[in-house]
């Protein structure tokens, strides 16, 4: 037998294993599911630089992860190969965001459940995902977390501009401290009562404190 009769032997054999209609409808469903993250994924970003990019990749994830998997359950032997040949893969993208890891995975497995033919499962279970992760990424605490930097000349300041914050505060913690000669530096984590900022000019204003920074905190905290 030739190679062409082989090669056309085996796409019939393939084509009519999983027909058209299907392969259209799932690769359509796929994308559709892939838009639906890429929504989800643009709603509940809260990282520094949002990247439209990533968004696009979690749509052409699905849609490859789909065509991959139509492919293998199609062929046991191409199966067999492009698990090896996907085993050589590697990727070096470094994750800035813990939560797109979880996007990822999302699109994956997606894909995944989608070439199995396992529609309902794919679209409930990705439409109850995005309802979960709406409600908690999106959700704000009652007060936000800010870092306050202060220089002081001393340990005498440095107690004064501690209770100062303590008065104006609802809560503080020390996040690090650094002492040099005739100069003592602090990393306070604060909730503030309310909006007010005002306090800030009033504790630079103190005896002893060189200076005070009040910076926004996301909770990430770098030693």
């Amino acid at each position: 037998m030739s190679f062409s009769e082989i090669f056309k032997s085996s796409f019939l054999e393939n084509v009519t294993s999983i027909s058209l209609l299907d392969m259209a409808l799932a690769l359509i469903l796929a994308f559709g599911v892939g838009l639906f993250i890429f929504f989800i994924y643009k709603k509940t970003y809260a990282g520094v630089m949002y990247s439209s990019s990533f968004g696009v990749t979690l749509i052409a994830l699905t849609m490859i992860t789909t065509l991959v998997i139509l492919a293998v359950t199609s062929n046991v032997v191409l199966s067999l190969g492009m698990v090896g040949a996907l085993s050589i893969v590697r990727f070096r993208t470094a994750i800035k965001e813990p939560m797109d890891i979880a996007f990822l995975f999302w699109s994956i497995a997606a894909g995944i459940v989608l070439a199995a033919g396992l529609i309902p499962l794919a679209v409930f279970g990705s439409v109850m995902i995005g309802i979960i992760l709406l409600v908690f990424a999106n959700r704000k605490e009652h007060s936000n977390p800010y870092i306050v930097v202060i220089s002081c000349e001393s340990s005498k300041s440095e107690k004064s501009a501690t209770e100062y914050l303590a008065q104006n505060t609802k809560k503080l913690t020390v996040k690090s401290k650094t002492v040099r000669k005739g100069d003592v530096e602090l990393n306070i984590e604060i909730r503030l009562k309310d909006d007010n900022t005002d306090f800030i000019n009033s504790l630079a204003d103190l005896p002893g404190v060189q200076n005070a920074v009040l910076v926004s905190y996301n909770g990430d905290y770098m030693g």
